[in-house]
């Protein structure tokens, strides 16, 4: 029985080829696009659109690994066989359960006095296993690029410091009135946030993200606007692409598979979507977000290097092709 795919949106893995990459046996680093920035930005949506391209597994949020003690959030067959595989081959007990991602991985860790030595104590094994997790989920899944959509900021700056992977940096970012509105909703199962909860929320990750993102190498990060990926997504999906040295076609966005990912959003849940325009604005603003994030109407347009929305992009030849 076929099922039409619901609308996908912010609010709510393809298979391997040898076409457009070398195979995973032949590259020990696996490129780990890390999505960054606030939640509730639709880093879900891109991962899964980025997970249907050739040779590109979408992993989800694998700041959950640790905190699940590696089992996914659903638990159909094909997942729970994947995901318990990538488990046998990373030794981790000793980190399972929520002290790494309290203490290194969320950006409230930086006003934690009390956690400060325990994150010193604990960030060289976090970094190791974190190294260990990426290259399993590679071999398990035969590809050579993967996306993680942890989106915390922090968790970008301990991925900075392996030496094992290739990390690619995108800092997404979503019109503030839609991510506030957003964090307030009462029909979704995450945690919901007041106004000024919610305000504060987004002015801490969106300067952690920049200063995370400023310091890593320019030629592996790129700014993206989550309202360009929605007008142009075959085009922002290429640079992506390009980016990380991937020269895959785009998939069919009107049939997107979700893959099994280890967590996300509501999204998920269903096994095919279709990209749809995003939500409209709120009807009413909120003078009180106008307000609170009017500094970074200054500073996120001049971030470099960033996607063009709209413009023409030719795919890179593949390897070899002369």
């Amino acid at each position: 029985m076929s099922h039409s795919p619901p609308p996908a949106n912010a609010d709510g893995g393809g298979p391997p080829s040898d076409s457009f990459s070398r195979p995973m046996a032949e590259q020990s680093r696996p490129k780990v696009i890390y999505v960054m920035g606030a939640g509730r930005s639709g880093s879900t949506v891109l991962g899964v659109a980025l997970g249907n391209c050739e040779n590109v597994f979408f992993a989800g949020e694998l700041d959950k690994w640790l905190v699940r003690r590696g089992a996914p959030h659903l638990a159909d067959d094909e997942r729970m066989r994947f995901w318990s595989g990538v488990r046998e081959q990373v030794d981790a007990a000793d980190l399972f359960g929520g002290q790494a991602h309290r203490c290194l991985e969320r950006s409230s860790a930086l006003f934690r006095v009390r956690d400060w030595s325990a994150r010193r104590r604990v960030r060289p094994r976090y970094r190791r296993v974190s190294e260990d997790v990426y290259k399993a989920v590679a071999r398990a899944a035969g590809v050579t690029h993967l996306v993680d959509t942890s989106h915390y900021p922090l968790r970008a700056r301990e991925l900075q410091a392996l030496d094992g992977v290739d990390l690619y940096l995108l800092f997404l970012v979503r019109h503030p009135q839609s991510v506030v509105a957003s964090l307030d909703r009462r029909d979704v199962a995450e945690r919901r946030f007041g106004m000024l909860t919610a305000n504060a929320y987004l002015w801490l990750t969106q300067l952690v993200s920049v200063l995370v993102f400023l310091r890593h190498p320019r030629e592996r990060r790129l700014f993206v606007r989550h309202e360009d990926f929605l007008a142009d997504p075959q085009g922002v999906l290429r640079q992506i692409l390009d980016m990380t040295g991937s020269s895959a076609p785009i998939p069919d966005l009107g049939e997107l598979r979700t893959g099994i990912p280890l967590h996300g959003n509501r999204l998920v849940n269903s096994e095919v979507i279709a990209l749809q325009p995003d939500a409209p604005l709120p009807h009413r603003p909120s003078a009180m977000t106008s307000l609170l994030q009017l500094s970074w109407r200054a500073v996120l347009p001049r971030l470099r290097p960033a996607v063009t929305a709209g413009k023409v992009h030719k795919r890179r030849p593949a390897p070899g092709s002369g």
